[in-house]
């Protein structure tokens, strides 16, 4: 999702391939032998296949990605909450959400240390549709797609606890927003000789 965002919000036009991981294609293992999503395959032959790098290159082709700039503390800022998220956010969200693929895990106490981190998040977040102003940026991308798979794990919970007024409000306001809708379309497994899928489907 976060490097679909990025691709979209860029007007970057790819082949799209989707892929069973139970199944991996061998074209996906030859030009990515780690066997993980998403991987971008570039003209000149290099490969991208970590979604926080394809959204770097989104950036570096299109600067103007963004329709505001932000000022070096908030650049630094969403760097910092990025790094916490991809490592110790998602180690936390693993174990609460897929509790019973790990052995000896407290899914309890990984849901709170989740919880711990978005409070200290909250405090951060502005007024505004998105986590600094009314237009997306990398923070969002990043982070938002985290935030929904923690709701998701017991959306009455999240929704209830009353610790996170914002992270709730910004989570709501992205489930709704266009560029959601625009990039969580559901595709057909890819299957050698069959048509090309071109993403995004629209602008």
């Amino acid at each position: 999702m976060r490097a679909r965002m990025a691709l979209y919000l860029s007007q970057i036009e790819v082949e799209l391939r989707e892929v069973s991981l139970r199944n991996k294609p061998q074209p996906m293992i030859e030009i990515s032998p780690k066997g993980t999503v998403p991987v971008l395959l570039l003209d000149d032959g290099s490969v991208i296949d970590e979604s926080l790098e394809i959204i770097n290159w989104c950036i570096k082709r299109n600067p103007s990605l963004f329709k505001d700039r932000l000022n070096k503390d908030q650049e630094l800022f969403t760097e910092d909450i990025i790094k916490i998220f991809d490592k110790e956010f998602k180690f936390h969200l693993d174990r609460y959400k897929y509790s019973s693929r790990y052995e000896d895990v407290d899914e309890t106490s990984h849901r709170n240390a989740c919880i711990s981190i978005l409070k200290n998040l909250d405090k951060e977040i502005k007024n505004t549709s998105y986590f600094f102003s009314n237009n997306p940026h990398k923070i969002d991308l990043c982070i938002l797609p985290f935030i929904r798979q923690f709701r998701i794990a017991n959306p009455n919970w999240f929704d209830s606890h009353g610790e996170i007024p914002r992270i709730q409000k910004w989570l709501s306001s992205f489930l709704e927003s266009y560029l959601l809708k625009e990039v969580m379309v559901s595709y057909e497994v890819w299957e050698k000789n069959k048509p090309v899928t071109i993403f995004p489907i629209s602008q």
